[in-house]
């Protein structure tokens, strides 16, 4: 079997009656790849045979991310090696492999059953090479226990024709010179046949007679007729007999007259080999699965599971029959042997430092990934578009998350909205119906109309960010926003000037005095909101808002939002009512101090100071934010601002018009701006 024959160069006449060593291996291993079995131990004899044995299994289980949890060396004389033998002991009795292959050379057999008979071994699934027939004539109580249930790989068994009657015509006598014949025979039907033999005093000896018949003898360690070795030697004679005989046909007839006088002339050895129909000098490897099971009263089961073979391509087929208990009688089914559980499905392999290659830890798919099958060596990254399940062994599809009407925050922006909407509708109610008194005169009648209505579209608009994001809403929301609000502020701006310019056109000399009663005040809102105008339709232009579907920012949903486009014209808007914000305030607070009861200017400064607070905070706030939540964040900031607008200038005047009505008399004397 030693491989070193399989070069056919070196040895072309050499051929095999069994499959080489390394065809064994290849076996064994396919038998411990289909189980699954990835962590094993092995033991080897002390020779070329097991130390090349040693390299090979090492190798090819790496090829399944496989590794040997042990390896030790069965010394041939085991009286010498007493310690050596307690050290494989230790190591079965240590590992927590529960499956160890013995691959062994025949002379190894006695050294193997000595240590077997010396220890009690734990329970394991053995799985044994060609040599384990052999440890039948070595059986011991604890031999038996140990290797009861083991694996082992043996030849395909084969049917030679008429054996059977020769078999049961077999007699000794026809032998009588045959010392294995009587030595077989003695120990078959437990007696002695009379030669020279070593007789215990006081002990009674059955003697043979020759005429005892096999089919009376315990046979069960031998199986039926269909035979291993004995059948690949028969194989071996009749193919040699073939070559012969076709060397023989291809003789001339005039030498056909004597055969063997023919064949030993006219035929030359090297003719011999070219006849014999086998290139690669080795038998076809294929190999039965037996289950060894030892039985009360020296009996013995062996049980086929399956078979293996391995071609001479490399390509190997295994086939087990799944309805053997595999595990019997030490483990209730296929038992598991693995340096640790696997990894399940929602997780990875990691390597643990300084242990083999098959010891891994298991780490849990970061959010975001998964694994769906086990042992999985990395997860996998889940598209864009979904998310990993809470297990971690699937993506689901993420949520489509954006402000909606139903959402609690979004209804309650809604309410809010539509209170401010009909609040402002209700002041602008009340301007209307006083419309002739002093109060509503000296707030400038057209300019307060113009920011009520202003604000009533500012709020309005807010509905815009709210709902599912189209196209539409998306070029419409920002610059209708802009647009009304520019014009919110502009009256504001508008007022505070008026203000401003009332007062001073009472100076004497002023040149003001010509714009006090024109309509100003209406062409600088015209005047501002056109610059505003001018930054959209910039907008519009060149980047629109579009929509889009955020799948980056929040790992467990999609925010469809509308980008802006261009963050650039965006802030550009926000800076432009910022700036006309400002000199509201600066105009405002220059003209606080002029004569009070109708004077606005006080009312400006502060509703411009919590309009810029507003706004200011804004811009942090709305970069930070995601999603639903930085759309929140601009109708707040819309929301409060214009409130602070409503609230601080025109809320005063009808505090006044139902709380003081006496302040709203024609006969009070004001100064109208």
């Amino acid at each position: 079997m030693h491989p070193v024959f399989n070069n056919r160069v070196q040895f072309p006449s050499f051929y095999r009656t069994s499959p080489n060593e390394e065809a064994e291996i290849d076996g064994i291993v396919q038998i411990l790849k289909h189980f699954g079995w990835k962590w094993v131990g092995l033991i080897i004899s002390d020779d070329d045979t097991g130390y090349r044995a040693r390299e090979t299994f090492t190798y090819a289980l790496t090829s399944y991310n496989a590794c040997i949890a042990f390896s030790s060396v069965l010394k041939y004389n085991f009286y010498i090696y007493f310690n050596h033998e307690n050290n494989i002991f230790q190591e079965i009795e240590r590992t927590t492999a529960n499956v160890i292959v013995l691959f062994i050379s025949i002379k190894y057999t006695y050294s193997f059953a000595h240590l077997f008979s010396m220890y009690k071994m734990p329970q394991k699934t053995w799985i044994t090479s060609s040599f384990f027939p052999n440890v039948m004539v070595y059986r011991q109580e604890e031999l038996e226990i140990a290797l009861n249930g083991s694996l082992s790989l043996l030849v395909q068994e084969g049917e030679i024709l008429g054996f059977k009657q020769f078999f049961y015509g077999f007699s000794p006598n026809k032998y009588t010179k045959d010392e294995l014949t009587a030595d077989t025979w003695e120990k078959l039907f437990h007696c002695y046949f009379p030669r020279v033999v070593t007789y215990i005093p006081g002990r009674t000896y059955k003697t043979c007679t020759g005429n005892e018949t096999l089919s009376d003898a315990n046979l069960s360690i031998y199986g039926d007729h269909n035979y291993r070795i004995t059948y690949r030697v028969y194989t071996a004679v009749y193919a040699l007999a073939h070559a012969l005989h076709k060397l023989y046909s291809a003789q001339p007839p005039a030498n056909h007259w004597d055969k063997l006088v023919s064949l030993k002339n006219n035929v030359n050895p090297w003719q011999i080999n070219a006849a014999v129909n086998n290139e690669f000098g080795s038998p076809e490897a294929k190999f039965d699965i037996l289950k060894f099971f030892f039985l009360p009263n020296n009996n013995i089961q062996k049980r086929k599971i399956g078979n293996v073979n391995v071609l001479s391509s490399k390509e190997i087929y295994v086939h087990v029959d799944s309805s053997v208990n595999l595990g019997l009688p030490h483990f209730d089914g296929i038992p598991q042997s693995l340096c640790n559980d696997p990894c399940a499905p929602g997780s990875r392999k990691s390597k643990r430092e300084g242990a083999p290659s098959c010891c891994y830890d298991c780490v849990k798919c970061v959010d975001g990934e998964m694994s769906n099958r086990t042992d999985a060596p990395e997860c996998l990254k889940c598209p864009e578009d979904t998310k990993s399940n809470l297990q971690r062994n699937d993506c689901i599809p993420k949520e489509i998350n954006y402000l909606s009407y139903m959402d609690s925050m979004g209804s309650s922006l809604t309410s809010i909205t539509l209170m401010l909407f009909c609040s402002t509708a209700a002041v602008l109610g009340i301007f209307l119906k006083y419309w002739d008194t002093p109060i509503v005169r000296a707030n400038n009648q057209n300019l307060s109309c113009i920011l009520l209505i202003s604000l009533m579209l500012c709020f309005f608009c807010t509905l815009l960010f709210i709902g599912r994001p189209t196209q539409i809403c998306c070029l419409l929301r920002q610059v209708t926003f802009g647009f009304v609000f520019t014009i919110s502020v502009s009256a504001v701006l508008a007022k505070t000037l008026t203000v401003i310019i009332a007062f001073n056109a009472t100076k004497p000399g002023s040149k003001l005095t010509k714009y006090v009663g024109t309509q100003l005040s209406i062409i600088l809102v015209i005047l501002f909101s056109l610059g505003e105008m001018g930054i959209s339709l910039g907008w519009m232009a060149s980047n629109p808002p579009f929509v889009e579907a955020d799948m980056i920012s929040e790992k467990d949903f999609i925010n469809l939002i509308c980008n802006e486009g261009s963050v650039t014209f965006f802030f550009n808007i926000i800076a432009y009512m910022g700036t006309l914000a400002l000199l509201s305030f600066i105009a405002a607070f220059l003209a606080k101090d002029f004569p009070d009861r109708f004077n606005e200017a006080k009312n400006i400064t502060f509703s411009m100071l919590v309009f810029c607070s507003v706004w200011v905070t804004f811009v942090p706030a709305y970069l930070s934010s995601k999603g639903s939540r930085m759309v929140a964040v601009e109708i707040f900031a819309i929301l409060a601002s214009s409130s602070g607008l409503l609230g601080c200038i025109l809320g005063p005047k009808c505090y006044m018009i139902y709380l003081k009505p006496e302040l709203n008399k024609r006969e009070t004397r004001v100064l109208i701006f």
